[in-house]
């Protein structure tokens, strides 16, 4: 290398292969990384919920809800007003979209997730977004993938989360979703868990199986895009090297910063492409290859879990620091409390 030749630091190289977005709703750090993209999440808003720079989203959200909500509908409006506020504020500092994501608590729920993505590009469009620039994150449920199929049939773009196997990857393609996201991080945890042993980052269960459905797509020529996501190390992220997408927190964006190793990429696409070899799955074909996969059923359910304990977490506190008014009325909610009251001592 020559004195005059300038290193170029891992997310840089890494950039040149794969769209990268920020796995954060910090609006400090995607301001600090310059991301393409983000993605948010009830989990990744309840970090970011305390810090000064969101109080003003809170406030306008609270406000909003109290003044256009029906009876028994603020807590609801208040939470999508500020997923969108959040997103708005995260696009003024993006060039690419953000991705919003509905309640996991509706994802078996075709007709309320199609209501939520409605009030939610409705907001954004208040706000002076266009649906463009929006992705609706839905939980990779049948009932989750076939809202999506509806609701890009109207020209709204979904992110499908939550994805852990094939079968869902194939039915995510066969409704036309914009993007997938598999979960790189927890596929890895599950079996580490469970074959009680660590894996190489080539090896690692989860980086397999984006690289088989990223072989697959486009092998098929599918126009959805594959975004890694959930990461557990670096290695796992330069593994993916070429990936359409990959969606990275703000640990591993300073890492990737800070070293200055060459990447490779890993990932292209097939020289041959063949439609005719795309596979269609029937409701049935799809649960029955779903509850096969012993690891995708565990994650699916245990994602779908967390992402609504968070979303509580986070009415919690709009309930008790902001007088937002929370009436549980939803059916999945009346369970709990039915659960909860029958639950031995």
């Amino acid at each position: 290398m020559s004195g005059t030749e300038q290193k170029e630091d891992q997310y840089t190289q890494l950039a040149r292969y794969s769209v990268i977005v920020a796995d954060t709703g910090d609006i400090d750090a995607i301001k600090k990384y310059h991301p393409t993209d983000a993605t948010t999440n009830p989990s990744l808003l309840l970090d970011a919920a305390s810090k000064s720079s969101y109080k003003h989203l809170i406030d306008d959200a609270v406000q909003y809800g109290k003044k256009h909500a029906k009876e028994g509908d603020e807590m609801r409006i208040v939470m999508d007003k500020l997923f969108v506020n959040a997103g708005t504020e995260i696009l003024k500092h993006i060039p690419g979209v953000i991705s919003t994501e509905t309640d996991a608590r509706l994802s078996f729920d075709v007709n309320a997730l199609l209501e939520q993505a409605h009030r939610i590009i409705k907001f954004y469009k208040e706000n002076g977004v266009e649906k463009e620039r929006v992705l609706i994150k839905l939980a990779s449920t049948w009932e989750g993938i076939v809202a999506a199929g509806k609701l890009e049939s109207e020209g709204i773009h979904c992110n499908m989360t939550l994805i852990f196997g094939m079968s869902q990857a194939i039915a995510c393609d066969q409704h036309n979703a914009t993007l997938i996201s598999p979960f790189v991080g927890r596929i890895l945890d599950w079996y580490k868990e469970h074959e009680k042993r660590d894996y190489a980052p080539h090896e690692d269960p989860g980086v397999v199986s984006v690289k088989n459905i990223y072989d697959y797509y486009k092998s098929v020529g599918s126009k959805t895009i594959v975004m890694g996501a959930s990461f557990r190390n670096k290695g796992e992220i330069l593994e993916l090297a070429g990936c359409d997408k990959l969606t990275i927190g703000p640990k591993f964006l300073e890492e990737l910063k800070a070293s200055y190793e060459k990447v490779e990429r890993k990932l292209l696409p097939p020289s041959h492409v063949d439609p005719s070899k795309r596979i269609r799955l029937s409701e049935p074909a799809f649960r029955w290859l779903l509850n096969e996969d012993q690891m995708a059923t565990e994650k699916l359910s245990d994602g779908i879990r967390k992402f609504a304990a968070d979303a509580i977490k986070l009415e919690g506190i709009l309930e008790k620091q902001f007088g937002v008014k929370n009436v549980k009325k939803t059916d999945p909610q009346m369970l709990e409390k039915v659960v909860e009251q029958k639950r031995p001592a």
